[in-house]
C-alpha cells in the first residue's frame, strides 16, 4: 500500500515532494523527443504487451487520484514530475518533457494548479501563467476534443477570433502564422478542419461550424481553408455562410495551403456527410436543441467559443433536469429527475464527467481532464471530514479510472483481452463505490484488494 496522506502532507506543506515521489518511482531511461536531461519515472508492469502511457503527476487531489488509480491497476506507466512548485523551479522545463512523450498521455488541471509558494506564507503564480497554454505550444496541440453525450466539440486551439482591422491583417508565407492583435496558427487550422471533417464522415454526426467570418479576420481564414477542404468531397453543405471564405481569401489561405503536406486531402474525395454553417453564437441556443433532442452533432469552434460552449454543456444539464422536475411537481407528480433523465435515455451528467483529448500535429493524443476543486479536497481529506460535517460525500474518483481506460485502449486498439480487463476493473469500481460512497482512503484499500492488477 502507498502511504497517500504522508504524499497529501508533503505536498501540502511545501516538502520535499520530488524526494518523495523519486522514492516510489524507477526511473527510466525513455526521454522525449530532443530532451534528454528530462526527469522520467517509470512503474507498472511493463510486460511488451500493452504500451504504455505517459502520466502527469500535477497538483493536490489529482496527484493523489493518478497515483493511486495507477497503483490500482498495475499498468505500465511513465510518470512526469508537473506538479506547480516543481514546474516553477524548472522553469516550466517539464512542460516540453511531458508535451513531447512518445506515446498517448494524460494531463490533469487543477484550479490551484498556477500558483506556488513565495516561500512567505503566500502565493505567486507561476512562472506568470498556468501550464495549459505552455504546454499546448510545447505538445504542437491543433485541438481538442470534448464528447458529452450526443454532442462533440472540437475546439481549433490555440485558433481565437478577434482581429477586425483589415489593414494590419497579414499570413505569413513562410510560417502560416496569422499575423494580427494575436498571432494565430493557420496551420493547427487546417488540422482541426480536416479532424472535424474527418469525424462527421467515420461517426454519419451532424457537422455544425461555429465561426464568425465576417467579424472577425482569423475566422475568415479558418472559414477559407473550411471552404477549401470541402471542395472535392462528398459533403452537403446546409446553411451556408453568405461570402464564401476562400474567395474572400483566397491569397491568404493559399499560403497557409501551399505549407501543408501534399497529401493533405488524400482520400477526401469520398468523405460525406450534412454540414451546417452558423455565426458561433447562434450554436447556444442550437445545442440546446440538439441535447434536447439527443442528436449526435458535432461541432467545430475556435478555442474560445468552443471553451463557452463546452463549459454551456457542462453546466446545462442540472438546470434541465431541476426544470423537469418542477414541471412534474406543477402536474401533481413527484419525481427523481436524475432517474428520469437515464430514463429517457439522456447520458449526459454534470460536467464532471467530461472527458477531451487533444490532438498534435505530430505525435499520439493528450487525453485531459480538469479537477477543478482538487485544492479543496485535498484539505478536506487532509482535516479528516471528507464530507464537511455531513454536507457532501467524498470524492468519487471514478473519472481517473474512465480516463485512464480511455488513453489505454486509445493506445492499445487491437488488445481485447486488455478491453475485457478494464471492463471488469470498472464493473468492481462500480460495486464499491455504490450506495454508501467510501472516503478516499478507504476506498483505495478496497479497490487494491478488489481488483487484480494487470499481469498479477
Amino acid at each position: 500500500m502507498i502511504d497517500l496522506m504522508s504524499i497529501a502532507r508533503t505536498e501540502h506543506d511545501g516538502g520535499d515532494l520530488f524526494g518523495l515521489l523519486s522514492n516510489l518511482f524507477e526511473p527510466t531511461d525513455e526521454r522525449p523527443s530532443g530532451y534528454p536531461e528530462a526527469v522520467i519515472w517509470q512503474g507498472g508492469n511493463h510486460d511488451t504487451v500493452v504500451k504504455p502511457v505517459a502520466h502527469s503527476l500535477t497538483d493536490a487531489y489529482a496527484l493523489l487520484g493518478t497515483i493511486a488509480a495507477l497503483d490500482v491497476l498495475g499498468l505500465p506507466f511513465y510518470a512526469v514530475p508537473m506538479w506547480a512548485q516543481y514546474r516553477h523551479d524548472s522553469k516550466l522545463a517539464s512542460l516540453a518533457w511531458f508535451g513531447n512523450m512518445n506515446c498517448t498521455s494524460i494531463k490533469w488541471s487543477t484550479a490551484g494548479d498556477a500558483y506556488v509558494n513565495d516561500g512567505n506564507g503566500g502565493k505567486v503564480v507561476v512562472m506568470g501563467k498556468s501550464g495549459n497554454a505552455a504546454l499546448r505550444t510545447q505538445a504542437g496541440v491543433y485541438c481538442n476534443v470534448r464528447p458529452y453525450g450526443p454532442i462533440t466539440v472540437v475546439r481549433s486551439m490555440p485558433c481565437l477570433p478577434y482581429s477586425q482591422n483589415r489593414a494590419v491583417f497579414n499570413v505569413s508565407a513562410d510560417t502560416g502564422i496569422i499575423h494580427s492583435e494575436m498571432n494565430t496558427p493557420g496551420l493547427q487550422m487546417a488540422y482541426a478542419n480536416r479532424l472535424f471533417l474527418k469525424m462527421v464522415n467515420d461517426s454519419g454526426s451532424l457537422g455544425r461550424v461555429a465561426m464568425k467570418p465576417t467579424q472577425a479576420m482569423e475566422d475568415g481564414i479558418n472559414a477559407g481553408l473550411h471552404s477549401w477542404l470541402l471542395q472535392g468531397t462528398k459533403f452537403t453543405v446546409g446553411r451556408k455562410y453568405v461570402i464564401d471564405g476562400y474567395v474572400e481569401h483566397k491569397e491568404a489561405v493559399d499560403r497557409i495551403i501551399a505549407l501543408l503536406p501534399d497529401d493533405f486531402k488524400a482520400g477526401m474525395e469520398s468523405w460525406q456527410g450534412q454540414i451546417e454553417q452558423h455565426i458561433s453564437d447562434t450554436n447556444y441556443g442550437l445545442l440546446l436543441w440538439d441535447l434536447i433532442d439527443n442528436r449526435d452533432c458535432i461541432v467545430l469552434a475556435t478555442d474560445l467559443d468552443g471553451d463557452r460552449l463546452t463549459d454551456l454543456l457542462a453546466d446545462v444539464s442540472d438546470p434541465l433536469r431541476a426544470f423537469g422536475g418542477l414541471v412534474a411537481k406543477h402536474l401533481g407528480q413527484e419525481v427523481d429527475s436524475a432517474e428520469l433523465w437515464e430514463q429517457m435515455g439522456y447520458t449526459t451528467g454534470n460536467g464532471r464527467d467530461m472527458t477531451s483529448v487533444m490532438y498534435r500535429m505530430s505525435g499520439p493524443p493528450i487525453y485531459e481532464q480538469t479537477l477543478g476543486s482538487a485544492d479543496a479536497m485535498l484539505l478536506r481529506l487532509l482535516d479528516g471530514d471528507e464530507s464537511v460535517g455531513g454536507t457532501k460525500k467524498p470524492y468519487d474518483p471514478r473519472i481517473h479510472f474512465v480516463l485512464i481506460r480511455q488513453a489505454y485502449l486509445d493506445a492499445n486498439p487491437d488488445n481485447d483481452d486488455l478491453r475485457r480487463w478494464f471492463d471488469e476493473a470498472i464493473v468492481t469500481f462500480d460495486q464499491i463505490y455504490a450506495g454508501e460512497r467510501p472516503g478516499f482512503i478507504e476506498g483505495y484499500k478496497q479497490l487494491k484488494s478488489g481488483i487484480t492488477p494487470w499481469g498479477g
